[in-house]
């Protein structure tokens, strides 16, 4: 019985410092997508303007990294903020832990290089190594194309410096480990022909991340065949639940009696000028798509993520949009 206990607590030991070693060695070696790149982005008038159009209205960093008026409906992003972050994620939201969305300024990011920022947006990794949780949708980021990513650099670098800085993040357990494997190295992609609309619009929604929120996910992961099929839960402020549209051509349950000028005009509408944004009481219908952003994209580029999600499979999917907590 003794030798017995004593082999029991040598394996308990090994066990143990396994353990240790595993957890040293994803704390202290992961992330590793190699060395920021040594580049330069040169900061033309067509590559500004071209950030300026994916970081509002495409890939919506603005959106994230602004505060958001959580009192009108759809809560659209006080132009006053642009870039300065804040947004809280933490319990009351329904995270495992609190993340400040970071100040992407120039206050913030001057001592930032350009290849720090490329590899920031493309593989999820900070200037000084550690991971980027995946609240940014990077994965998807990631298959841009590298000259979309330079002009979103070009752009950033002119927004309004803003003083703003935030507590680090905090994760629950085990999260605060399994963070440091999640970056992983970028695949970019290129931009397809506007012609090739098919194309064109699977990469929109790619670097859109539409599929990030419009698709149920189990431990960080899409749900198999619940692609765009919505059910995603968020907990904005006032108490509330609410989740992500069906967006599959399911002629019931998602948008397949759609037609294009349906589609386009759900959004062009917040772009209008005599859209004046209405008031939300704790209570009321309330939802996190950024329309007022999403709004001003580009007619045409509204027609080819149409024309592509009238491809993606259709999956029948019921979505109760919103509850009360």
């Amino acid at each position: 019985m003794k030798k017995f206990l004593k082999y029991a607590a040598y394996a308990v030991i090994v066990v143990v410092l396994i353990a240790i070693a595993g957890i040293s060695y994803i704390t202290l070696a992961l992330p590793n997508v190699g060395q920021a790149e040594a580049i330069k982005v040169e900061s033309t008038p067509q590559r500004i303007e071209r950030g300026r159009y994916l970081a509002n209205s495409v890939n919506a960093c603005v959106d994230c990294h602004s505060t958001r008026d959580w009192n009108l409906f759809a809560a659209p992003v006080k132009e006053e903020t642009i870039g300065i972050g804040g947004e809280n994620f933490n319990a009351n939201a329904g995270f495992p832990g609190n993340v400040y969305v970071p100040n992407i300024t120039p206050y913030h990011l001057s001592n930032w290089t350009d290849g720090e920022l490329f590899r920031a947006i493309t593989t999820g990794v900070k200037k000084n190594g550690s991971a980027i949780f995946p609240i940014m949708p990077w994965q998807s980021y990631s298959k841009m194309s590298r000259e979309d990513v330079y002009s979103i650099i070009a752009y950033l670098r002119t927004l309004k410096p803003q003083k703003a800085d935030y507590p680090e993040r905090k994760l629950d357990f085990p999260l605060n480990i399994l963070v440091h494997t999640m970056p992983a190295k970028a695949t970019l992609g290129t931009v397809p022909d506007e012609h090739d609309t098919l194309k064109y619009g699977a990469y929109l929604v790619q670097i859109a991340a539409c599929k990030d929120c419009h698709s149920q996910a189990k431990q960080g992961k899409i749900i198999e065949g619940l692609e765009f099929a919505g059910g995603h839960e968020y907990m904005p402020p006032g108490g509330s639940t609410v989740r992500t549209a069906n967006i599959t051509p399911d002629q019931e349950t998602g948008i397949g009696s759609w037609t294009k000028e349906r589609f386009v005009k759900t959004f062009t509408k917040y772009a209008d000028s005599t859209m004046k944004p209405v008031a939300v009481k704790p209570g009321q219908y309330q939802t996190i798509m950024p329309w007022y952003k999403y709004g001003k994209m580009k007619v045409t580029d509204l027609e080819a993520i149409y024309a592509y999600l009238k491809t993606v499979k259709q999956v029948k999917n019921q979505v109760v949009k919103f509850q009360i907590n």
